[in-house]
């Protein structure tokens, strides 16, 4: 029970220990990046997009298709007649007395032949011979071989076809199909720099409430001093209730205030969890809270060029593939109405075959051919849609523009705000130094009794608004930096 219960508290106590590592910016990106769930799903479109141009490369490639059927029928098919059938049923009769009559005609026409004994010796023997029935039997044989028996038909086919040309709508598909990935990969890339941009700034949000609550508690210590000091004077007579009242008043209000900065912190740390795919209580302490003074930002000097910027932000690549893609849209509505040709071959098998008489067996016989598709009228529907295709492209041309212009004006804008917030750090830094002097004076001045207490409360005031100016103005920086990399597209993971 002693080594599990010494087993628990070492693994308890070594997860305190890691969650009590001071985590660093990249580190919440990293998190972030890994468990945003929009991009697994920017992720998964990359793939689709992926997949669907491999699948329009193979229009390039030969189709091969097989194809069977059975069909049932009520009636055979039948190459004879009834008339024709019975004729051939009894041609052995037929011919028969055909001979018997052609013989008898011949003798009255020329009764001299009855005088010829071998003549009619001869024509008794022929007449003897039975020649009815081998002849039916050979009518019969025919009718029997012209039965087809097709009441069961079945017939299978293996079909190639190999496009020839299809007006271009091959090639325009192929081309849609490769900028439709390079268009997922943008998107991807766009939301990429919001997750680090939103992890940014929830990341330097909990470090200016740090600050500001480290900044709170300490006002409130001072203040809880001067409360001490003045209850002392009230006790002593050099000090007036009202001068205690006032303290009180301002200790209660550092108090509120110090209650209102720890529910901040808690809720922006818990945003900064949930961007980083974390619990919301895990006890996340970052790298920077604890720093008083941020490292300066340096501000760039050199101009910046547009044209890279135009290259690095992934939403005008996404305009200007979007832009591509209209633009091959004008070439497949096109092809729609242009000829179009292709390469077929087939091996066909059919049962009953008709290849050596009917047989009921499968055979079957290739054939090779081009089958040409030359569309001729079409009122005017083909020249509408390329037209409308045509238009579609122009807005993207105009989309594509006028995002290059703000993104120009965004640049400026944020090149301003990083000089603006380095010269307002600059000024805070300094009213700060003033603040912290007159605080000193006022402190001094107030125990020595030559300064009231009024005087010192505006001297803690100022101290803590420059204090709390001054955090902002260095959260400001960063942040500004920011805005500007996200504006030149140079935010990277």
């Amino acid at each position: 029970m002693n080594r599990t219960f010494c087993s628990i508290l070492f693994i308890a106590s070594l997860t305190a220990a890691q969650a009590q590592t001071a985590v660093t910016l990249d580190s919440c990106r990293t998190l972030a990046i890994a468990n945003n769930k929009e991009l697994l799903i920017s992720g998964e479109k990359i793939n689709v997009a992926h997949y669907q141009r491999k699948a329009a490369f193979a229009n390039y490639l030969p189709k091969i298709a097989a194809s069977g059927g059975y069909m049932r029928t009520q009636k055979e098919i039948s190459l004879l007649s009834d008339a024709q059938k019975s004729a051939l049923g009894s041609i052995g009769t037929q011919f028969s007395g055909a001979m018997q009559a052609s013989i008898a005609g011949i003798l009255a026409q020329n009764p001299s032949l009855m005088q010829n004994a071998d003549l009619m010796t001869l024509l008794k023997a022929f007449g003897s011979i039975d020649m009815a029935t081998p002849l039916n039997g050979l009518g019969n044989s025919i009718v029997d071989a012209f039965h087809t028996d097709t009441r069961n038909m079945y017939a299978g086919a293996l079909t190639l076809t190999q496009p020839l040309y299809m007006g271009g709508k091959i090639r325009a598909y192929n081309k849609i199909t490769r900028f439709a990935e390079e268009l997922a990969r943008q998107q991807h890339s766009s939301a990429l720099q919001d997750v680090i941009l939103s992890t940014d700034q929830a990341y330097w949000q909990v470090v200016s409430l740090a600050g500001k609550k480290r900044l709170a508690e300490g006002y409130l210590q001072l203040l809880q001093k001067l409360e001490s000091d003045i209850d002392k004077m009230i006790a002593e007579g050099v000090a007036t209730k009202v001068d205690g009242l006032s303290v009180k008043v301002k200790v209660n209000e550092a108090e509120m205030t110090l209650t209102k900065v720890e529910d901040g912190l808690s809720l922006s740390r818990m945003l900064l969890c949930q961007l980083c795919g974390l619990d919301l209580s895990t006890p996340l302490v970052l790298q920077d809270e604890q720093n008083s003074n941020l490292s300066p930002t340096s501000i760039p000097t050199d101009p910046i060029d547009i044209n890279a910027v135009y290259d690095a932000r992934p939403e005008v690549q996404s305009l200007e593939l979007a832009t591509q893609i209209y633009r091959q849209k004008i070439n497949l509505a096109r092809a729609d109405y242009l000829p179009s040709l292709a390469l077929v071959g087939n091996y066909m098998m059919t049962s009953p075959s008709v290849f050596n008489g009917f047989e009921k067996k499968f055979k079957g016989m290739w054939n090779v051919g081009v089958v040409l598709n030359v569309p001729l009228w079409h009122w005017g529907e083909g020249i509408n849609k390329v037209k409308a295709a045509r238009s579609e492209a122009r807005i993207a041309q105009y989309q594509l523009d006028d995002a290059k212009e703000k993104i120009i004006l965004q640049v400026n804008q944020s090149l301003f705000k990083v000089n603006e917030a380095a010269k307002k750090l600059a000024m805070t830094e300094k009213n700060l130094e003033k603040a912290n002097e007159n605080l000193r004076y006022a402190t001094l001045g107030f125990e020595e009794g030559v300064i009231p207490a009024s005087n010192v409360l505006e001297a803690h005031t100022a101290w803590l608004s420059a204090q709390s100016e001054k955090i902002d103005a260095q959260i400001d920086v960063k942040l500004t930096e920011i805005y500007l990399k996200k504006a030149t597209g140079e935010m990277k993971p």
